[in-house]
Formats: structure tokens, sequence, C-alpha cells
């Protein structure tokens, strides 16, 4: 599928499916956008200003997907649509043959999960989810370190999704976003790819280790009624509602080879973002939230204000050994184009792979998997943190599949 120019439609026009196309899409030379989608008919109409000022060219616009879907011209899209549409979508295209780009979020049930497995499997058209977190500069110098031994035997690994998205989902209505009708109707790690996709990678899950059981437990949902409660005069027609989504979600996962994951949703309270990456192995330690390595022997001055100060943040050191030389280089075009660079580099890398003909190493496999753990919280949640078993999604090619990651060659 090697081409000059890709051409690509977005399907979803949401916050994320415009910031992507007009910070990284417009950024790559070799894409071109053609068409535009939304359930919302004025929004491919906003837009199309946009495209038309970097192309020159109108683009095609619709409210049906299926009429992008039939649009000969078109190599790739962007499914940057609600949570609930996302398979959907991706499925039609995979079956129209358009390699898809599909972003991240919740899963609804294990049959959407087996459909969108099932239709890569028949199809092979080109598939990537879009899970940007995997190509951060933190989570990638970590990778590499851990490749190269320095951690030892890793045997617990910790994320976190905590982010104050109370503005956010309180104006759901207001902004016409999914995330209010899912927090009304569901309780469930929600958004689990961001802090579970790095240390997948890390653990080479569906890559000759792979996910076992997962138990969930919620607290109760209180953040959202008092946020509202504060901001009544915005959020008036919210007054009375009660919120199914707890505050804090935890979920502990087995892993086949024996390591265990603790992951927490956190988005519904007062509180600095962070997603905790975290890697505990026999040797060493590395603290993502302060960009911190510990390595054994050290062990007698963790504890004074000597040692902190000497050695907190002191994984830029590491920086020069471990970090890909993509992120060495990076310019400062790269660097405003959404989330310092990541999103660039993801869809660098799709489109490469769409070039080389090669398969994403985030690949449907591990779509299927991350996006269960909607599925599975959801089910512990409502038996009181009852163990509940992942699928196998690959039907038992874990086993001999080899580890790939996002800088090999």
């Amino acid at each position: 599928m090697k081409k000059e120019i890709y051409n690509f439609a977005v399907i979803g026009l949401g916050h994320r499916g415009v910031g992507l196309m007009k910070s990284v899409l417009f950024a790559l030379p070799d894409v071109k956008v053609i068409a535009l989608c939304d359930s919302y008919d004025d929004r491919p109409k906003q837009y199309a200003v946009d495209v038309k000022e970097k192309y020159g060219d109108d683009p095609f616009l619709t409210t049906n997907f299926e009429d992008i879907l039939k649009m000969k011209e078109i190599d790739a899209v962007l499914v940057s649509t609600s949570w609930e549409d996302h398979i959907k979508v991706a499925c039609r295209a995979m079956e129209e043959g358009k390699a898809v780009a599909m972003e991240v979020g919740a899963a609804y049930d294990e049959e959407e999960l087996w459909k969108l497995v099932d239709t890569w499997e028949k199809t092979k058209t080109p598939f990537m989810l879009m899970e940007n977190c995997c190509f951060d500069k933190h989570e990638l110098m970590a990778t590499r370190m851990a490749r190269d031994g320095f951690f030892g035997e890793i045997v617990h690994m910790e994320g976190s999704y905590s982010h104050d998205l109370r503005k956010e989902v309180s104006g759901g209505n207001i902004n016409r976003h999914y995330r209010l009708r899912n927090y009304m109707a569901r309780n469930c790690d929600n958004y689990p790819t961001h802090e579970i996709g790095p240390i997948a990678k890390i653990l080479n899950i569906n890559r000759g280790n792979r996910f076992v059981s997962l138990v969930s437990m919620s607290s109760k949902a209180r953040g959202l009624h008092q946020y509202i409660k504060d901001n009544l005069d915005t959020y008036k027609e919210l007054e009375n509602v009660e919120f199914k989504q707890g505050d804090v979600v935890n979920t502990i996962i087995t892993c086949e080879n024996g390591e265990t994951v603790a992951i927490k949703l956190d988005t519904t309270l007062p509180r600095s973002y962070n997603r905790n990456f975290t890697i505990e192995g026999t040797k060493a330690m590395y603290e993502g939230a302060t960009h911190s390595v510990y390595v054994d022997g050290q062990k007698e001055n963790y504890f004074t204000e000597e040692w902190y100060a000497e050695n907190i943040k002191n994984g830029e050191k590491y920086e020069e050994k471990y970090l890909p030389d993509f992120w060495k280089t990076i310019t400062n075009e790269i660097l405003v184009a959404g989330h310092g660079g990541m999103d660039y580099f993801e869809f660098r890398y799709f489109i490469d792979c769409l070039k080389e003909g090669i398969d994403p190493t985030i690949d449907v496999y591990d779509a299927a998997t991350w996006m269960c753990i909607s599925v599975l919280s959801e089910k512990s949640i409502k038996e009181g943190g009852a163990p509940q078993l992942f699928p196998d999604f690959t039907r038992g090619k874990w086993k001999t599949r080899e580890p790939k990651d996002v800088f090999d060659k």
C-alpha cells in the first residue's frame, strides 16, 4: 500500500477528532484529509473550512459514515466517534478495505470485541489502536530499559488515568459529549488504555504473556454530584441525576507469567493529572510520576533529604542511552502537534506501517484485550469484586508471537 499521499477521512468530529486532524494529520506531508463525517450535520460544515484552507480543495461532507466507505479514493479512516460506535465503524471500514486508525475508549461487551478480531482476521485490512501513551517519552525510555534487563525480572506494574474530568463530563449536554451518558449509565474502568497500553507492551501481553484475570472495586459516586451542586447555574438540568460511575475504580490484573498489574480510574474528584506509570523489578524501580529511577544497593539512602534532592527526577540521566532516536531529534513543530509529540509519533508510525506493508505492533489483539477491561471491570464491580477471566483473543497465538515494540524495525 505504498503511496506518496494517503487520502484520509475523519469520522467523528468532536474535540479529539478535530484536534488530531488539525495538529497531526495536517502536519504529515504524506497525508491529505479529503472527507469529513459526523452525526451532527453542523460539524462537517464547520471544519470543512479548515480542510479547504489547508489543501485548497473542498472535502466531501456527510453525516453517514457509510458514504465515506463507498469512496474509492479513501485510503484510511480515523475513527474518532463516540465510544459506542468505535468498533462498529472500524469493522465496516475494514470490510470495505479502508485502513483503520481507531481512537481509544471503552468497550461494552465481549461480543463486539470478538467481532473486531474476527473482522481483521478475515479481511487483514491494516488496523491500529491509536494509544498515544505507547509513544510517550518516559514510557518508551522505560520500555528500552526493561528490554535491556535494567529492572531485572519485572514483578509488578502500576498505572492510572487520574484526570479531573468533572467539567467535561458535566458539560456533555452542552458540548454533545458522550462521556456524560456513560457516567450516568455504567460503573467500570471506562478508559483503561492510557495506562494499560505501555504496561502491556513491557510485559509482552499477547506476545509470550497474557492477562489471565482481574478484580475491580469501585468507590461511591459523589464527585460529579458535588461539582454540579457547586455550579448549579450551569448544570441545573443535572441537579437530580444519580451517576452510576464511581469516583475511583481500582483494578488488579494477574498475568500468565506471574506478574500483577494495578490500574486506577480517577476522573471525578479535584486532583492533578497523573498516569502513575510504575515498574517494580528485582533490580530496580521506575516511578513515572517523578521520572525517577531507584536502583538496588541505594536503599540505605532512600529516605535522606540529600539522596532525594540528588535523585528525584534522575530519569533524565538515562535518556541519552535509552530514549528512541525519534525522541532525541524531536522538533518544535512535533512538540506542539498534540500531547507533547506523542500524537505525531503514533500517526507517523501508522503511516510508515502502511508504506512498509507491516502490521502495527498495537494491533487488533491488543485493542480487544485492553478495551475488554471495561467489560470485565463492570462485571467484577457488579459481583462485589469477583474475579473475571480474560478471553484469549489471540486464540492461543500469544504463545508463539514474538515481542515487538514501536521502535523496532
